[in-house]
């Protein structure tokens, strides 16, 4: 009989000792403590795994679950060396992923309520007369409205409470590390947080004599210039390397084995077109655990469950802001395609919004993309580097980069939808209505970012627009662009899938200085058309003249005139 699912159930012991579905990765244990690396920071994309792994880890290690029984029948129960290691040292865990604030003092609010929520774990320490009368008022003295100093040193001396009352060196474990630094970024105050984190990460994890081992996890690596300066105690296993590649996420193996549990192994071609594609180092075949445990509870029901567990919020704003290229990447990737970049595993967040591989790093830590193979340019050192071909991850990625885009015109899809139907209908009057409201609605949308021009204005809107012409014709057209010489200097254009319906080509052109009003522009837009002869690979593949439209699309600001080629030459 199938084990019960349960879902959300992050605890190692709970899932264990109620006997619910459960992959054993207990040889992560072995792996990790031979390892011998005195700080491991591991990066993986979120639902994968990291919580529960270190869950396990504080069940094995700790002294509180010393013969609690829970590993008995795993696969490192099998090591009598480490049956014997089980429950031997003190363990401090704690999780830095509910500290989500608007702002920095209530972040380090957050942080320092949860620092006194582990020292609470430890009042024994506070019993008969272990503690020296200073040290149990600064053992009382860990709360909510403690000083940075003060926090920054709390994890260090606690440690040496437990060193001396076990006689061991203690082992810490810190989950999702980097959520207070995303929150930060986006909420504007990574500047104090940062300031923050250098001291308290520097106490807690090398100025810690009484430190054995720790390991933190998170969805990225944060750069070493930002927080970890100090620490060259450091091993860093982020998405492309080896280390611990099958740990965290489903294999194959693992997945199909969960199939035939469930009865639902014929159906793992739909669960490799909806859910594989991850790869971590040379390891792929990598599975989303959050997704597959869901389809198992849903009876094989495929859904985007991943990427509907969180709102992707830097994400879409990243792209959102991004530059014609980095709307053209998507463009790219949701056609099926690839972009090729160089990619930085140390994310520096105040680059973000001025780095455009800086947003491809982050989308492949976050398990969005893919490296599908790597390629080194260059044999001297000026002109060495390592170029990166990514792809999207698996299907499910693309659903949600799709609802992505549908978002971007969410609060005005009515004239969106409106100006769709317009186009289709060849309606040039309702086509001029309904995009100087989209036009008006959705300009400052994509142009709200920090390092934005008059240029870039109307270019990050262009390519907004071509996507959100892509998703919604995308049943009926083939749509390709293609840019020449920056914004003004692209045109669309819509391949029908069927003969029944006429090709579209859209050019679109700023105001210039030496153009009039909008009506030259629009017409210049036109003469491109024709000039450049547009139509020929439409007529190359079938399509008769009379079949294809032309419009010319003519924006100052955000005002927008569009003509086509028939009404302008009624005029």
């Amino acid at each position: 009989m199938a084990r019960t699912v349960g879902i959300g159930i992050q605890d190692f012991a709970k899932l264990k000792s109620e006997d619910l579905f459960l992959v054993d990765k207990t040889m992560f244990i072995k792996e990790w403590w031979e390892k011998r690396d005195e700080v491991t920071l591991i990066a993986r994309p979120r639902r994968f795994g990291k919580t529960l792994n270190l869950s396990m880890l504080e069940y094995f290690f700790s002294v509180k679950y010393a013969g609690s029984g829970l590993f008995q029948g795993m696969k490192i129960w099998e090591e009598e060396k480490y049956r014997e290691l089980q429950g031997t040292y003190p363990v401090i865990s704690l999780s830095f992923s509910s500290v989500k604030e608007d702002n920095f003092s209530e972040a380090k609010e957050k942080i320092c309520r949860l620092i006194q929520l582990t020292y609470q774990k430890f009042d024994f320490l506070l019993e008969e007369d272990f503690l020296k009368e200073y040290e149990k008022e600064a053992f009382l003295n860990v709360s909510a409205d403690m000083k940075a100093y003060e926090a920054s040193l709390s994890l260090r001396l606690l440690s040496g409470y437990l060193y001396r009352y076990y006689g061991k060196k203690v082992l810490i474990l810190l989950d999702e590390y980097d959520t207070p630094m995303q929150e930060a970024y986006s909420g504007g105050y990574w500047k104090e947080l940062v300031s923050f984190f250098r001291s308290f990460f520097n106490a807690t994890f090398k100025d810690n004599p009484y430190l054995d081992r720790a390991v933190m996890t998170g969805i990225t690596r944060v750069s070493k210039e930002s927080i970890f300066s100090d620490l060259n105690n450091l091993k860093v296993v982020t998405t492309t390397s080896d280390l611990y590649a099958d740990a965290f996420g489903f294999t194959e193996e693992e997945v199909d084995a969960a199939l035939k549990e469930y009865g639902l192994f014929e159906r793992r071609g739909e669960v490799r077109r909806w859910y594989d594609g991850f790869k971590f180092g040379d390891r792929s075949d990598i599975y989303n655990p959050w997704s597959i445990i869901n389809y198992l509870d849903n009876k094989g029901k495929a859904e985007p469950y991943w990427v509907n567990t969180s709102s992707n919020t830097l994400i879409g704003v990243l792209i959102q802001q991004g530059t014609g290229n980095v709307k053209e990447g998507i463009e790219t990737l949701l056609k099926g395609g690839t972009v090729q970049t160089e990619l930085e595993e140390q994310i520096v967040y105040y680059q973000l919004d001025l780095d455009e591989s800086a947003i491809w790093s982050l989308m492949v830590a976050s398990g969005y993309l893919k490296v599908r193979d790597t390629e080194i340019r260059g044999d001297s050192i000026r002109s060495w580097e390592k170029i990166y071909t990514l792809e999207t991850t698996n299907f499910e990625v693309e659903v949600m980069l799709r609802q992505m885009v549908r978002y971007w015109f969410a609060s005005n899809m009515a004239n969106y939808n409106e100006f769709i139907r317009a186009l289709l209908l060849d309606d040039v009057d309702a086509m001029n209505v309904y995009m100087n409201r989209v036009s008006l609605a959705t300009f400052s949308f994509f142009d709200s970012g920090n390092h934005s021009d008059d240029r870039s204005e109307p270019e990050r809107f262009y390519h907004g627009f071509v996507l959100g012409l892509m998703i919604d014709l995308e049943d009926r057209y083939i749509l390709t662009s293609n840019r020449e010489s920056g914004f003004g200097r692209y045109d669309i254009m819509l391949e029908p899938r069927n003969s029944k319906d006429p090709a579209i080509i859209i050019e679109f052109k700023v105001q210039g200085r030496r153009e009039s009003d909008l009506t030259e522009t629009v017409k210049n837009a036109l003469r491109q058309i024709e000039e450049k002869q547009y139509e020929v690979s439409l007529v190359a593949k079938g399509i008769p003249s009379e079949r294809i439209r032309k419009y010319g699309f003519a924006f100052q600001g955000k005002r927008v005139m569009i003509e086509s080629a028939d009404t302008v030459r009624e005029l």
